[in-house]
């Protein structure tokens, strides 16, 4: 898939489908079938939406790493699980959930293949929804920490305008 589209600030919102938290427009589903992908911000948190394989995933857009343009990554194929492969250092991240996965070896027995292995959920993963041709993007339980959301926080964005300066 190509790079992202614009950074669209998604401020038009609505209800849950639970009546919970609210929802956010992200884009029209046409556009991002087309691009593949679309960058937003939903209540202040900077997301991807990414159609692949005819669904639709969101997950914040910043490797949780070293905070890489995981938005900028190659889709693949991991044993049957699409992941997003981050630019940066070659990271693999579910699409569906989060997971990071790694390659695992027994240095003890060269002869024996390499096996995938999960880390568990290491990136945030978004709900999204699509009502009458336009996409929503819910965003997950911020309470249950992720290490994707360092890069999110008032402490990395600081970080990030005394390097500016």
């Amino acid at each position: 898939c190509g790079p992202a589209s614009a950074l669209l600030a998604a401020e038009l919102s609505m209800p849950s489908a639970d009546g919970g938290v609210l929802s956010a427009f992200v884009g029209k589903k046409e556009d991002v079938v087309r691009s593949g992908r679309a960058l937003a911000v939903v209540h202040g948190r900077e997301v991807v939406v990414i159609h692949h394989a005819g669904a639709f995933y969101a997950m914040d857009r910043l490797c949780y790493h070293a905070g890489g343009p995981l938005y900028l990554g190659d889709i693949e194929d991991v044993e049957g699980r699409q992941c997003i492969v981050c630019p940066w250092h070659k990271y693999r991240i579910t699409l569906a959930e989060g997971e990071g996965l790694y390659q695992a070896v027994d240095p003890r027995d060269p002869q024996r293949r390499a096996s995938w292995g999960s880390k568990g959920p290491k990136q945030r993963t978004h709900a999204v929804h699509e009502e009458s041709g336009d996409l929503f993007v819910t965003l997950s339980d911020l309470s249950l920490r992720r290490e994707s959301d360092y890069y999110q926080s008032e402490e990395y964005q600081q970080v990030m305008r005394n390097a500016k300066k």
